[in-house]
Order: C-alpha cells, then structure tokens, then sequence
C-alpha cells in the first residue's frame, strides 16, 4: 500500500491557518489528511457514517459508484463472474493475484481439508432453540469458533493468521448449512471433498440421508456467482465492523462473529430479506401499479426494496450478473407457479422502462436478483443474509489480514461532537 502527496489543503480556524496534507492513492478521490488536525488546531472533524472519512489505506476493493464500477484487486467484478469461480476469487482476495494451476490446487486441497466442523459443536447446535435465527445461530457458532480452535488465535503468529483464515473460509458453508438445517428439524449432512465449493454447500443445505441428492449444476453455478458478487464490498458497514474489533487486537473469530452481527441489520445484509417480503407483499402482478403508484408518492412512506444503491448512482454492476443468473434459474424452475417471481418479473421491466425510475437511476440492485434466485433455489428468506455472510467472509478476512500487516494502523477510537449537561454538583437524594 503506498500513498502520494498529492499537494496541501489551507484550512482556516479561528484566525490559525493551517498546511493538510492532500494525500492520493492509485485511483479515485485523493484525501486530505486530517491526523494532526487535533493536534493544530483543538477542533475535530464531524462526520456521522463516517460517509467522507476514509478511515484506512486499502488495496483489495475498489468502487466507483458514478461509473458502477467493482474492482476486486483491479479485476472487474463483471469478468470474474464469468470467467473464474469463487475459490479463485477467494484467493485474489486473500494473497493479492490469480493462482497459478499448482496455487490454485494447492490452496484447494486446504480449504477442503478445513471443512469439517469439531464434532463437540453439534451439542452447542443443539443449545439453541429451533426457531432460533440462522443468523443467531452464526454469530454464536462463529464466535465460539476460538473456543474449539484456539491454536490459530494468536494475531502475532503468522502461521496461526493463516489457518484461522483458511479454516474460516472452509467452515463457513458447513456452519451456515448447520444453522440452516437445525432450524428445520433434520439432521447435519456431514462435507464431501468430491463436490466444489457451491455445491458442497447446496449438497448440506438440502441432502438428506434416506435418499440420493444429485446438485444441478445450473443451481450450483448461480450459487457459486452469489458467493463471487458478495465476497467483498470496500469499507461498508461490517467490514468496518471487523476492522475496529480487530484494531484491539481481538482474535480473528471474534472479529469475523462481530462483522456477521453487524452484516444482519436490514439495512446491510438483510436488504435481499426485505426485497422478497415486500414481494410477498405485493402478492400478484395485478398489484403492482397500486404500489408503484405508492412508490412515487413522496407522502407515502412506502418504499421499493431492491431498487438503487448508496453507492452506486449508476446500475450496480453486480445486479447485471445476477440479471443473468436469474433469467437461468427462473427458466430451470419456471415462473408461471410463482406469483412472487411474476411480481418480481414485472417489476424490473417497469424499473428499466419507466421514466421515474429511470431518471432517478432506481436500478434493480443485486438484492433484488439474489432473493429472487435464493427463494428460486428453496431456500428461505431467513437463509439469505446467512448466504451472504458466508459469501462474504472471505472479505473480511482479507481487509483483516491487511489492517494488522498495517503499520499505520491504531486502535480505532472514534470521536464525538457533545451536546449532554456541562459538569453538574451531585445532590444527595433526599435533597433532590
């Protein structure tokens, strides 16, 4: 990671000027520098989200929401989905370039080698209650995780950094499978090492031991593009989750369980959840101008889930790759018994023709395709952010991985702008 001056910023306070560096990195907007702003001049910056605070130097992500650009390591995100898989991927992410076939193979055959979960976990499965949320489930399991493998949970240890991250990767699907398959009263279908990644997950989530479950490879390829378009997403809300639990040194299951319980607000990784609630919702294609009517009236607080991104002001690259794997997977299952999938049909036609939409670039996003495809596929909507916390783990290991390499690096310690009572006398209570 190199940064360059780029030049300085003439900052004004109180009669006191001040030099900031302008600092710019390999591509998209440079920064000003503001670590010794405290320092020169008593003040801080004020910036809720932190949405204009770069608060680390990165090489592994890259978005340009304007363009609708995703770069993973400086490959588009468009490429990968068509040309690589997810364990490649997974390496990109991981160690900064494309394996050979002998890396490629070899980092294989330790990710299968991982998948298998200690057997004493089944019982902490069996603490939960049966309704208890995939998610629940995850945040607990992943946490415990240390508890079983404590032996790769010294950060100062490269070696230990290095299992802890393979395990990870290699123990995510069976652990999401678990969660899946506990919620629903059936027994844990053990890993095979003979299936890939995807469909090793699908062969969990939906085997079961009185019969042969055959995984389609259709389903297994879609699967495999979800895991691909969620693996990492720059600095969003839980990968910064995982960074400042990780700036304390906190061993790197617990900053995985951390990013997992960040990731399960609706306003992160349960958006996909929403979207088919609200498709639900709608019920049938008859329906559907009642609630476009809704949508654009700026009195009704009603909102289409699904439709445009934070980040991208143009069509979020990903939603174009799970367009495609959507079509294919509607036309292996078929659309005409599912009202939910004709809703979701007409709805994105409308979105890309009607001007409203259009003009206000309200573009299908890829939550909007990846819970029509998972819903597709059987699997509940409870699943989904599940799903997605399994896809993206790899990416937070990653961005973990590079902030403790960081010598930059410091414990988080966000500041506060405060507005409470100034200091106050304490009054005994029979006073008061």
């Amino acid at each position: 990671m190199t940064e360059t001056k780029q030049g300085t910023a003439t900052l004004t306070v109180d009669g006191k000027t001040i030099e900031l560096p302008v600092l710019g990195g390999s591509v998209g907007p440079a920064v000003i520098d503001v670590r010794k702003l405290y320092a020169q001049t008593g003040h801080f910056t004020f910036d809720p989200g932190f949405t204009s605070t770069a608060a680390c130097e990165s090489d592994i992500t890259y978005i340009d929401g304007d363009a609708g650009q995703l770069l993973y390591r400086g490959y588009s995100i468009d490429e990968l989905a068509e040309k690589s898989h997810f364990l490649e991927v997974c390496y990109l992410l991981l160690y900064g370039e494309l394996p050979d076939e002998a890396q490629m193979k070899e980092f294989e055959g330790h990710v299968t080698n991982h998948t298998m979960l200690h057997e004493q976990m089944t019982n902490f499965y069996r603490g939960f209650r049966r309704d208890a949320h995939p998610m629940a489930i995850m945040v607990g399991v992943v946490g415990a995780l240390a508890a079983f493998y404590h032996d790769s949970t010294d950060i100062n240890d490269e070696m230990q950094r290095e299992i802890a991250s393979i395990r990870m990767v290699a123990k995510m699907p069976t652990i999401a499978a678990w969660a899946y398959k506990y919620s629903i009263g059936q027994p844990f279908v053990y890993p095979r090492n003979d299936l890939d990644y995807a469909a090793n997950f699908m062969h969990m989530c939906f085997s079961v031991p009185c019969e042969e479950y055959k995984v389609d490879p259709i389903m297994a390829r879609a699967m495999d593009r979800i895991m691909t378009l969620h693996a990492d997403h720059e600095q969003n809300a839980s990968t910064s989750t995982v960074r400042l639990a990780g700036s304390s040194d906190a061993n790197p299951f617990a900053c995985i369980a951390a990013g997992i319980a960040c990731l399960w607000g609706p306003a992160h990784g349960g958006a996909n959840e929403a979207c088919l609630n609200m498709l639900r919702e709608i019920g049938t294609p008859d329906r559907i101008p009642e609630y476009i009517a809704r949508a654009k009236d700026k009195n009704d607080p009603f909102r289409l889930m699904g439709f445009g991104h934070r980040v991208y002001k143009n069509y979020d690259p990903r939603a174009k790759v799970m367009q495609e794997t959507a079509r294919e997977v509607l036309e292996l299952v078929g659309v005409e018994n599912s009202p939910i999938l004709q809703v979701a049909q007409e709805l994105e036609r409308i979105a890309l023709e009607d001007p409203y939409f259009v003009e206000r670039k309200l573009y299908p996003n890829v939550d909007f395709y990846s819970g029509i495809v998972l819903n597709a596929m059987g699997f509940p909507t409870s699943m989904f952010t599940a799903i997605f916390a399994m896809s993206r783990t790899v990416g937070w290991i990653g961005q973990w991985k590079e902030m403790i390499s960081d010598p930059n690096q410091r414990i988080g310690r966000p500041r506060q702008l405060y507005t409470g009572a100034n200091e106050r006398a304490y009054v005994d209570v029979a006073k008061r």
